[in-house]
């Protein structure tokens, strides 16, 4: 499946405050959709660790997707070439003794493990071959909580009514309207819009948040950003790449916020009655890039 890919002006979505203590990862909480583990994901998973671990280029060659991208704490991104040029350290080592949760959405599967601040993303997609990892994509949380005041934008024209690219399809088309409402409705501090946009099972987690934030944490921050009157318009997007799959799109891109670092963003969307929902967000600042003022 060929990635879309358009350019454009700006770019990341907004990070806010949650209750959840930092060294959780509430990701599959209760409620969300669960489907019995797929222990052929899980297998492959672990072998892709493992060879990671061993510095093993051979054997984590063949457990990547051609489209394979590696994006690192410190927002750096690495093609599947450039990655096999020289593998990565793993931020969490082996992963011996965390807790890896994973959930699959028909033919992607998500794996997450965190510990600390640290945690890791990982999206496989099943080919004809078996699983193949899409996206390794790490976050170190802040250790500060993001400021109160929002981002002082008021007015949402990208993503909220324009993007930087067309979808090619159905699904993406469903996709890009879901998130422009959901945008829409994060402009507008409206938790009622915002949250049919959204899987039970939401988790994002940023370099710019010092803790991860789950659907209801979510839908609580909108609820006080409404009663503050903050202006927090999301940042625009400036590039994105989508891979189609039967109810499910996973989409990678840049945005740059309207103050500091642009942003690598990892979201997972999937279909549910109808309606495309996004369940996942992990969201790196590219440190080595200029910071926006």
């Amino acid at each position: 499946m060929r990635p879309l890919v358009r350019n454009s002006l700006a770019a990341t979505a907004l990070l806010f405050v949650c209750a959840v203590p930092p060294t959780t990862l509430p990701v599959f909480a209760a409620g969300a959709r669960q489907a019995p583990q797929d222990q052929a994901l899980l297998q492959a998973d672990r072998a892709l660790v493992q060879a990671i671990g061993k510095a093993d280029k051979a054997a984590a060659g063949k457990l990547l997707d051609t489209n394979f991208t590696w994006t690192d704490a410190q927002g750096k991104t690495q093609s599947k070439a450039q990655v096999l040029q020289a593998l990565p350290i793993s931020t969490l080592g082996d992963e011996s003794g965390l807790d890896v949760k994973e959930h699959t959405y028909g033919q992607v599967g998500a794996v997450t493990v965190g510990s600390a601040k640290l945690f890791v993303l990982r999206v496989w997609v099943k080919r004809p071959a078996g699983w193949r990892a899409l996206v390794y994509h790490e976050v170190k949380l802040s250790d500060q909580p993001p400021t109160a005041a929002g981002t002082g934008v008021v007015d949402c024209e990208n993503p909220c009514k324009t993007l930087p690219y067309k979808p090619r399809n159905e699904a993406e088309r469903g996709v890009v309207a879901s998130w422009q409402a959901l945008e829409t409705g994060v402009t507008a501090h409206d938790a009622d819009a915002w949250a049919p946009h959204i899987a039970d099972e939401f988790i994002m987690l940023s370099s710019n948040n010092d803790r991860p934030l789950s659907k209801a944490d979510r839908m609580a921050t909108l609820n006080k950003q409404k009663l503050a009157g903050v202006g927090s318009a999301p940042a625009p997007l400036v590039s994105a790449k989508m891979f189609d799959f039967p109810g499910t799109v996973v989409m990678t891109g840049e945005h740059q916020p309207h103050h500091g670092k642009p942003v690598h963003v990892t979201r997972v969307w999937i279909k549910h009655d109808g309606q495309w929902v996004m369940a996942i967000s992990f969201q790196t600042a590219i440190q080595a890039a200029a910071a926006k003022t």
